[in-house]
């Protein structure tokens, strides 16, 4: 019962990782990608900032959706149809 919500703060934290990723590697000097979306926002390369978001917001996505599936697998009283 105890590993659900441990699962959904794991699941939420991923999205702050992410954004501190591009926080940490401005302030560090650390190559990366977000490195890469602060010099793409900087230069206005909008396809670049484009497909940095876009790439963010799929692999949040998956990570949820990784998430709701552990729920099925830990706690078999959750079941979706």
């Amino acid at each position: 019962n105890a590993m659900i919500p441990i699962i959904t703060v794991i699941g939420l934290n991923f999205g702050l990782l992410l954004a501190g990723a591009i926080l940490t590697e401005t302030v560090f000097s650390w190559p990366g990608i977000g490195r890469y979306v602060v010099n793409a926002v900087r230069m206005r390369d909008y396809p670049a900032v484009q497909g940095c978001v876009l790439f963010f917001a799929f692999f949040f996505v998956i990570v949820n959706l990784i998430t709701d599936i552990l729920y099925v697998y830990i706690d078999p009283r959750i079941h979706y149809k």
